[in-house]
């Protein structure tokens, strides 16, 4: 028989509901679950039953022995909101955090390899000069995904980017353009010149990006214009890349803000015509509340990466 449910049944739904659900699901067992929350794992049970009851469906399917529990599909596709609510829970106390802190407390900030190197460290000395009260944390996630759902879940406040942002509940600035440009070995014979086209690069192996959002727009770039790409190895280590380059192993086309400056065994050339440039950035959630050090740090980072693009844009 099909159960009806009443809608003001669903006013029963608490947070620790969904966060036994979630917790059920990623734990398998109803034990493991409440060591987790900090529970009796009969109160979990009793959680997950008053859950059910609330919304009319079955969630789990709980076969019994040592086998792990199962969502079923209602579970599934409530398990996709609870995660989603959790997460915002989660944003909210960090907001809270946040604005108890005021103008003391840490500002976690996320970055990358590139703006590590040559952005970040201008912005953290001015910063620390103007707010010695703040500590900042600082986080380098593996992948552009990861970064997001660290400032989606509020566990960084801020985060470089590089735009434009994808869908999501994010907000940002522009902070400087990146030109590519082309890195071959000082003895190559395109070596000689300033500026080479991609025609220029015939069948030469290219080494490029691995993950990074940025190379995949540039991948998409390159085949609008009619290139093929060729990579003989793919690393998202600027430095490896850069010393792949210098053996000979290839040649590279990368932002010149990946470049790492001094090095007489490679030459940089500009691309003639050239391509989409690289757009760096700062993200945050759009829904949070920004602290007065939050958009302190914003203010520094508009005025430091603009004066690292001029340093950049002279010959």
């Amino acid at each position: 028989m099909e159960t009806i449910t009443q809608p003001d049944s669903w006013l029963g739904v608490e947070l620790r509901h969904l966060a036994a659900l979630e917790a059920v699901a990623k734990e398998g067992t109803f034990g493991r679950a409440a060591s987790s929350l900090g529970y009796t794992q009969s109160a979990v049970s009793q959680q997950i039953a008053t859950l059910e009851r609330a919304v009319g469906e079955k969630l789990l399917e709980r076969p019994g022995g040592p086998r792990a529990v199962s969502l079923t599909e209602a579970g599934e596709l409530l398990l996709r909101h609870a995660e989603a609510i959790v997460a915002r829970l989660e944003a909210a106390r960090a907001d809270m955090a946040s604005l108890r802190a005021g103008e003391t407390g840490t500002l976690r900030v996320g970055t990358y390899q590139s703006v590590g190197a040559r952005v970040l460290p201008g912005v953290m000395r001015r910063f620390r000069s103007e707010h010695p009260k703040i500590t900042l944390e600082l986080h380098e996630p593996t992948t552009d995904p990861e970064l997001f759902a660290l400032i989606e879940t509020g566990e960084l406040d801020l985060a470089f980017c590089s735009l434009p942002l994808p869908e999501g509940p994010f907000d940002g600035v522009e902070l400087m353009s990146d030109s590519y440009v082309l890195v071959v070995p000082a003895d190559h014979e395109l070596a000689a010149r300033e500026a080479a086209s991609l025609a220029d690069l015939g069948d030469l192996p290219l080494i490029g990006s691995q993950t990074c959002a940025s190379g995949v727009r540039l991948e998409d770039d390159l085949h609008a214009n009619g290139f093929d790409v060729n990579y003989a190895f793919r690393s998202d280590d600027n430095g490896t890349v850069q010393g792949l380059v210098a053996a000979g192993y290839g040649i590279a086309l990368t932002p010149k803000l990946a470049v790492l400056p001094g090095d007489e065994r490679v030459k940089l050339l500009r691309l003639e015509p050239a391509i989409a440039s690289r757009v760096i950035g700062v993200v945050w959630h759009r829904d949070r509340h920004r602290s007065p050090a939050a958009r302190a740090f914003v203010e520094i980072a508009t005025d430091v990466s603009a004066d690292v693009e001029r340093q950049l844009d002279e010959p």
